[in-house]
């Protein structure tokens, strides 16, 4: 493991922050605390989803990215447009005034994710045919389910297709194209993915599954959309690059991958909530007969991306058109598709994360176990997020870890709030006396 310090995309800006209980109840993975009339990110459960960054209406949660100016430091610059961004222009219907004006903002070259996505699919479907692999296989590309898997379902890391994502392959093999073609060091050329999600950037910071990423920036569809759109009416030149077909193109829709690698028995489900219901079937055997899994954390894939302009229904039928007008078949087999199966492949093994999981020796964890247990018995099981906490099961892990107490919950705070009470009442009647008069002995009462 590095002892570099993870990075997370997803921030929280403290002031904006209004203590509602939104985000709490949304996030996948229970990452979420308020705490003082505030909400707390646990790092170490955040997967950076962008969830809450979707349903804060205060805006308190941000996804930070790089700047267009980061592209300066590189001698030569490289755009990586994901497939959603071709959706976010009104009346526009093709890709190639984007990328042109791509160049027009900066870069030297462009080359799109979704030829990547080519490739990439390619080489799973040929690993899927050579390769016995546990099944179902499921999709590495989205970043989010990968550190979901992590974290809530470690013992699926092995089904996971250990091939690079199709912006890590963009990123490697744009780099080597354009040194060979122009005979320059890939040191000083520089790939950056213009985004509509979050967690690649967090992806790139801290890579599963390799070393070191190859992308060398992260750029927000959202914040270089109107350098875009400036230039989106002017002409331009026959561009002089290697296009995607339709087969790249609709990764960004769900079912695109699928489709891409060609296995019968798939199944793509979007939106993390559904993700994580499917994943949980998957882990008791429930899809015997499935072969590959495509999970994708955003309601229709990455075209619901938090970074992203367009509303992703409207987005979903503005990409159809684009892929009306790009080419049909897949760009023809070169030595990248021949090569892909070993040059694409992870190196490293993607490990459990194991924060969810009680630690210390067996003793321990199973009286912390018996501990969280009863004293979720004890809690009314509301799930109200009063508390502070998202259910009245985090709420026990909480209490059992130090973190909060038994009062937190507004219930048991009531019951106690009563029983004072009551004990206010039986001390004050305690505390009555009586006193007597020393000459006839007759009764006094008093306070």
């Amino acid at each position: 493991m590095s002892d570099t310090p993870y990075f997370h995309s997803v921030r929280l800006d403290a002031e904006k922050c209004k203590g509602c209980t939104t985000c709490l109840k949304r996030c996948p993975t229970e990452a979420i605390r308020i705490r003082n009339n505030r909400a707390t990110i646990l790092h170490e459960r955040c997967i950076d989803c962008g969830e809450c960054i979707r349903v804060c209406t205060s805006h308190a949660k941000i996804a930070v990215t790089d700047p267009l100016e980061i592209i300066d430091g590189f001698k030569y610059k490289i755009a990586l447009p994901a497939p959603t961004l071709y959706s976010q222009f009104i009346h526009v219907h093709r890709s190639e005034p984007i990328i042109a004006s791509l160049l027009k903002i900066g870069f030297d070259d462009v080359f799109e994710v979704a030829r990547a996505a080519e490739v990439v699919s390619y080489a799973i479907s040929k690993l899927l045919i050579t390769e016995d692999r546990p099944k179902p296989v499921i999709s590495s590309a989205c970043p989010v389910i990968l550190r979901l898997i992590q974290i809530n379902f470690p013992s699926l890391l092995d089904n996971v297709i250990d091939m690079i994502s199709p912006m890590e392959a963009a990123a490697k093999i744009a780099k080597e194209e354009f040194a060979k073609k122009h005979g320059v060091p890939v040191g000083e050329i520089g790939a950056f993915f213009i985004s509509p999600c979050a967690a690649k950037m967090t992806a790139v910071k801290n890579p599963l599954g390799q070393e070191k990423s190859y992308v060398d920036g992260v750029i927000a569809i959202k914040d270089i959309y109107t350098r875009i759109e400036k230039h989106l009416k002017e002409g331009f030149d026959p561009l002089e690059i290697d296009r995607a077909s339709t087969v790249g193109i609709k990764w960004a829709i769900p079912g695109g991958e699928t489709s891409a690698v060609g296995s019968r028995n798939s199944l793509c489900v979007d939106g993390v909530e559904n993700v994580m219901r499917v994943l949980e079937q998957i882990e008791n055997a429930r899809f015997e007969r499935l072969d590959y899994f495509e999970g994708l954390a955003c309601t229709n894939g990455c075209l619901g991306g938090p970074l992203t302009v367009e509303n992703c229904f409207v987005a979903k039928n503005r990409l159809a058109s684009v892929v009306k007008h790009t080419a049909q078949r897949m760009v023809s087999k070169t030595e990248i598709f021949e090569d892909a199966v070993s040059t694409l492949r992870m190196t490293q093994e993607i490990e459990p994360n194991e924060v969810m999981q009680l630690r210390g020796s067996i003793f321990e964890r199973i009286k912390r176990a018996e501990e969280i247990e009863m004293i979720c018995k004890g809690l009314p099981g509301f799930d109200c997020g009063s508390c502070g906490s998202p259910t009245c099961r985090a709420l026990a892990w909480d209490i059992a870890h130090g973190y909060a107490n038994e009062l937190n919950c507004v219930f048991k705070l009531q019951e106690r709030i009563s029983q004072m009470a009551e004990e206010m009442v039986k001390l004050g009647e305690s505390t009555r006396f009586t006193s007597y008069r020393k000459d006839d002995g007759s009764k006094k009462e008093g306070l």
